[in-house]
């Protein structure tokens, strides 16, 4: 029990300050047209700043953490997240919103650090159990965080936000206090925390490897698909549907656990019997039909349109689930052995983009094409990934996996 104390500690840390995160996922669109009066396209643009500030801070706080300490680093970032829910709660203005987004995307850069300290308390044949611990962290933080955030919205915004504060700030007296610092030789060189953000070289040494540019830009169509509607969802489910952010909240629960679900051990079972190329395919059928049916869900009543868009929402979650399992995983087995750090921090670094331009044009498409557009988008997307998987994906992958 000892030796996985890290672990167990990291873990509670991490899903505390992620259940803080998902109590807003189902109210900040709706609070962003309703109560600040801002267009949709504005919604796009609150949630991709966050993703926007992820991905300039995560190298900088990783290489802090390298010199620093990881503990530090995660005290720091979790009292920047307990500061932006605060100022959330208070947010009269668009402009006061845009702050409170900014200093959380920039609290929300830990995970790299999150990680870091996982590694450091792990032996290699641990390390890939513990890096699961990140993903159930999120999914079970994704699963409740929504529904509470649905239920607490009938008594107020701000109070959606001081419960989030409450969370981070929980999450925080708890690391100081139990969680132990990993890295128990700090670096000594100033150079550690001057690597480069954006590092030009790194991508175009990836992609001169044709088989891992292929996986990568799959994976980049699949993270931009899924967050061109994490905004317009709620304001399709209010607005068109006329859902609760209660009902919103359930909505984004279902998404969570499902996923969940299939990540944590369905895909593994069906590896066994379906090679990587027929997931892909059979996932991305899911995720189309999912994607292409969320806006034209039928029902007499609020109740059986809630029921038809949670149905639908289940075979979206299927789809999402078994992609992002297979492609990240097909990332790692195409990439060269001595090259696995670089691929897959070039591929995050890419989600982080895509998670950043996929509610920016989802906010506009909402705002000035149609609030269905968001979604035929990312079904168009998805379609032309099965025609790819099915047609040509096998020749690239056959025989490259390292």
């Amino acid at each position: 029990m000892k030796k996985n104390l890290p672990l167990t500690l990291i873990f509670i840390v991490i899903f505390v300050d992620l259940l803080g995160f998902g109590v807003l996922i189902p109210i900040l669109p709706i609070f962003t047209k309703n109560e600040l009066h801002a267009p949709e396209f504005f919604v796009g643009i609150a949630i991709a700043i966050y993703s926007l500030v992820q991905f300039l801070f995560n190298p900088i706080f990783g290489s802090l953490s390298d010199r620093y300490g990881r503990k530090k680093i995660i005290l720091f970032t979790l009292f920047l997240n307990a500061i932006s829910y605060v100022i959330f709660a208070y947010s009269h203005n668009f402009a006061i919103l845009l702050l409170s987004r900014v200093i959380g995307g920039i609290g929300g850069s830990s995970i790299g650090v999150a990680q870091a300290y996982i590694a450091d308390v792990t032996t290699k044949e641990e390390r890939s159990k513990g890096m699961g611990l990140v993903g159930v962290a999120f999914g079970v933080g994704f699963v409740f965080g929504p529904i509470i955030g649905g239920v607490l919205s009938k008594y107020g915004y701000h109070v959606t936000g001081f419960v989030s504060a409450g969370f981070s700030m929980t999450a925080l007296i708890f690391c100081f206090f139990y969680l132990p610092e990993s890295k128990t030789k700090i670096s000594s060189a100033v150079g550690a925390v001057k690597r480069k953000i954006i590092n030009p070289d790194a991508f175009r040494k990836v992609f001169m490897n044709p088989t891992v540019s292929i996986v990568i830009m799959l994976f980049f169509v699949i993270t931009f698909s899924v967050a061109n509607i994490f905004g317009t969802f709620a304001l399709m489910g209010s607005n068109h549907y006329g859902f609760s952010n209660q009902q919103n909240g359930y909505i984004f629960g279902i998404v969570g656990l499902v996923s969940a679900t299939i990540q944590g051990g369905v895909v593994a079972r069906l590896s066994k019997y379906l090679s990587d190329v027929k997931l892909i395919s059979i996932g991305s059928v899911f995720m189309m039909l999912g994607l292409g049916f969320l806006p034209f869900g039928w029902g007499a009543d609020t109740a059986s349109k809630f029921a038809s868009v949670a149905g639908i929402t289940v075979v979206l979650s299927i789809g999402t689930g078994m992609l992002t399992t297979v492609l990240l995983s097909l990332v790692s087995k195409v990439a060269p052995e001595n090259e696995q750090g670089l691929v897959l921090g070039v591929n995050q670094s890419l989600s982080a983009f895509a998670r950043m331009l996929g509610p920016l044009w989802g906010g506009f498409a909402f705002q000035y094409l149609g609030y269905q557009v968001p979604f035929l988008t990312g079904a168009s997307l998805t379609f032309c990934i099965f025609i790819f998987s099915v047609m040509f994906l096998s020749k690239h992958i056959e025989g490259k996996k390292s």
